[in-house]
């Protein structure tokens, strides 16, 4: 089945024109939008996304893949004005298409996005959802690492997300198509991590019955993630070292030396720098690794950010068919002041316990786990039902309200009240009109022109 509602980024008005014109003989529902207006007037069920390549192409792909995770991108090549197409940028799309193209070219084009590709992995994006600047960095850094071969080294604490940055790079690498394979350096004893990673032949050892392939074999031509490497026992970081720096490793009890083509990404909680002064790390082997690092921001740093975390893992569980929640704009204020020590894991863990004692609830603040509260200061749980109140104190005023001895206009009065209701709304939900619709049992479009007719304002829901 061929894609029937398309999204067109505009980058040049003409071309754009053409393909919307042409997209639209051949029966294909488009909406389009300049790359700052993306996702906001947009229909809710996309089903392709052609983007024209330009100097921002880049920047706006990984917007869109935010966005619209499952859906095919389309990279438009303008045959009039050719540009170079970035390394590793062609295999992020599903389908390239050269403009002005014929109508075979077209409908070859839309019968391939029709066809079932591999699936994203569902924890791609996990963590790297926001509109903070901290994590709007970290993205950066991602896209300008990924289409290279570089070593890179992130850097984080626990729970901050560090091996979902690396399925990261690799999904946007020339390497996409082969083997991600993880380890956690930690988990296993010193003595079996040679094994591990570079196998072993038969007899090697006491009970090696067979020869076996290690991780380094296995990750051939693709991506290795050597997690928690500041764990490694410093007998393996000299090991580890020469495949870094020779591309050859021996397997254990054999002297037949094997080429080795993998990108290898380290990541750590440790701080290595003070490692290395306390003699357990090895000085070589962080400046070999440490080629492009990549420090990922604690939750703490991007409060900001977890509405939108929230918003991401609450749909997660009901495509997952988990269960589903909602949580008040005064519980998610809550989250907001805690410190999260798990970060992003310690979040998503509280969504899914919550899913589970609030099956399809709106969570308050109330239903928050006691360590939480704990960190309240003492006029926020009033801020709260204050806050939680209003409404109540709005509709108690309008079924107790007086008709005066002279009468009233009707019309005015209903006007004034929705006005007044409208702009609770928005306070409460920090100005984010979608949040404020969802509070108001409307749709978004139609307290859009709410705010038109009143000469009200607010926010649209970040979207990167």
């Amino acid at each position: 089945m061929r894609p029937r509602r398309v999204l067109l980024i505009q980058s040049s008005a003409e071309p754009c024109a053409e393909l919307q014109a042409v997209l639209n003989f051949v029966e294909c529902e488009v909406a389009s939008c300049v790359p700052a207006q993306l996702g906001r007037e947009t229909p809710q069920e996309i089903e392709a996304v052609f983007v024209f390549l330009d100097e921002d192409t880049e920047t706006v792909l990984a917007r869109v893949v935010e966005r619209y995770r499952q859906v095919p991108l389309v990279l438009v090549l303008d045959r009039h004005k050719p540009k170079a197409m970035p390394p590793g940028l062609e295999s992020r799309a599903a389908a390239v298409l050269v403009w002005p193209t014929n109508h075979r070219g077209l409908s070859d084009c839309l019968e391939r996005l029709g066809q079932p590709g591999p699936a994203r992995n569902s924890e791609l994006f996990r963590s790297l959802t926001g509109n903070s600047p901290a994590i709007l960095r970290t993205r950066k850094l991602i896209q300008q690492a990924a289409p290279s071969d570089a070593t890179v080294l992130i850097l984080g604490e626990s729970g901050t997300g560090k091996e979902v940055i690396a399925r990261n790079l690799h999904y946007y690498s020339a390497r996409r198509n082969k083997p991600f394979v993880p380890v956690n350096c930690g988990a296993i004893p010193g003595e079996l991590l040679e094994s591990e990673l570079f196998g072993h032949e038969k007899g090697a050892f006491t009970g090696a019955l067979s020869a076996r392939q290690g991780r380094f074999e296995l990750a051939e031509g693709g991506t290795l993630f050597l997690d928690e490497i500041g764990d490694m026992p410093l007998a393996m970081q000299v090991k580890l070292l020469r495949v870094l720096q020779e591309r050859t490793f021996e397997r254990v009890g054999s002297n037949k030396t094997l080429p080795c083509d993998v990108r290898v990404v380290a990541a750590t909680h440790r701080n290595l720098e003070d490692e290395i002064r306390l003699n357990r790390f090895r000085e070589d082997l962080y400046y070999r690794l440490d080629v492009f690092p990549i420090a990922v921001p604690p939750l703490r740093e991007r409060l900001e950010d977890i509405p939108l975390l929230v918003d991401d893992l609450t749909a997660r569980l009901r495509a997952e068919r988990r269960g589903d929640i909602r949580l008040s704009p005064a519980a998610l204020r809550t989250l907001r002041r805690y410190h999260w020590p798990g970060n992003v894991r310690e979040l998503a863990n509280l969504v899914e316990r919550l899913a589970i004692l609030y099956p399809n609830q709106m969570v308050e603040t109330t239903d928050l786990p006691e360590r939480i509260l704990e960190h309240l200061q003492p006029g926020d749980a009033a801020e709260g039902q204050e806050d939680h109140g209003g409404f109540a104190d709005s509709k108690e005023a309008l079924s107790l309200a007086r008709l005066p001895e002279n009468g009233l206009d009707l019309k005015e009065h209903l006007s004034q009240l929705e006005c007044e209701l409208i702009k609770q709304a928005l306070e409460e939900c920090d100005g984010v009109v979608a949040h404020a619709a969802n509070l108001l049992r409307m749709r978004r479009t139609t307290l859009v022109e709410k705010l038109r007719k009143y000469g009200l304002r607010g926010e649209e829901s970040p979207v990167v």
